[in-house]
């Protein structure tokens, strides 16, 4: 992958930070990115995901969770280095996959029952039974590469072992992340769709510099996006690696997505198949 100079860097820092409430206010779709290898200043605002074009409702606040590097704090844990084998391999379930979805007759509806009845309800969507807990109930503050973020307690341990993963098989790609986006309150899509932040399984990472390519400008227009490259890997900060990481573990890259939304992954597997048993991981005989 080439490596964009320090200027393109921060260049797509500053343009992030400029268009923190134009993206909230238009419609349109996509991610991208450069190869960050100088932390943002600490006092720097963080911009709010970008708008995903005729999917997305501009009269939401689109303004996420967003934590950085210093909201960690003392509070960060020591990298105490959990088995590989502690999580299952999995791929996406079909069905939730956006681009499959919106094909498939009632499929957006389908994936939103799916959700509602495993992670909890978001308001205005789907049918929850009753005695229903809302999705935000069971958010919580975790860790991602020693950064703070927030989201639903389900996914946490696939979580840990992307981050377990991209540890043993990232090394020679070194990437730092500043900036992450977990759980957001108000949705960004329209026409019946909803987010995945919503429900607290979607996680965006440094969104000023992994931008989104079919969003409304400046987004879209950011030099990133007129690089020449055979693969949206090529227009990406992130290291390609990254990517098969979350992947192993069931989640989904919406940089495959008509979206090219490479800032974000989120997590459509099967919840109850993410952690090995202790006796699988432990190595016993389960007598």
């Amino acid at each position: 992958m080439t490596r964009p100079r320090a200027t393109t860097l921060a260049h797509g820092l500053v343009l992030g930070l400029m268009v923190l409430e134009a993206c909230a206010g238009a419609p349109s779709l996509g991610p991208v990115a450069v190869e960050l290898t100088v932390p943002p200043p600490a006092a720097a605002p963080v911009p709010p995901p970008p708008v995903l074009g005729p999917s997305l409702d501009a009269s939401f606040d689109s303004r996420p969770e967003i934590l950085l590097a210093s909201d960690a704090a003392a509070t960060t844990p020591p990298d105490g280095r959990a088995p590989l084998s502690a999580c299952n391999e999995q791929p996406p379930q079909d069905f939730l996959v956006r681009s499959n979805f919106l094909r498939a007759p009632d499929g957006n509806g389908r994936s939103i029952q799916y959700r509602t009845d495993t992670y909890g309800s978001v308001p205005g969507f789907g049918h929850p039974g009753a005695g229903a807990l809302p999705a935000r109930g069971s958010v919580v503050t975790t860790t991602f590469m020693g950064l703070p973020v927030r989201m639903h307690k389900k996914v946490v341990p696939a979580l840990r072992c992307v981050e377990e993963e991209i540890k043993v098989t990232c090394g020679e790609h070194p990437y730092t992340a500043h900036a992450l986006a977990g759980v957001r309150f108000n949705n960004t899509y329209r026409g019946g769709e909803v987010t995945n932040h919503m429900f607290g399984i979607a996680i965006d990472i440094d969104p000023a510099i992994n931008t989104c390519c079919g969003c409304v400008k400046p987004w879209s227009s950011s030099p990133l996006c007129a690089r020449k490259a055979k693969t949206e890997y090529d227009r990406m900060a992130m290291p390609e690696c990254w990517v098969h990481a979350f992947e192993r573990y069931g989640f989904y890259w919406l940089g495959h997505d008509v979206l090219r939304d490479t800032m974000h992954y989120e997590f459509l597997g099967d919840p109850a198949k993410i952690q090995r048993s202790a006796t699988v991981v432990g190595g016993g005989d389960g007598g």
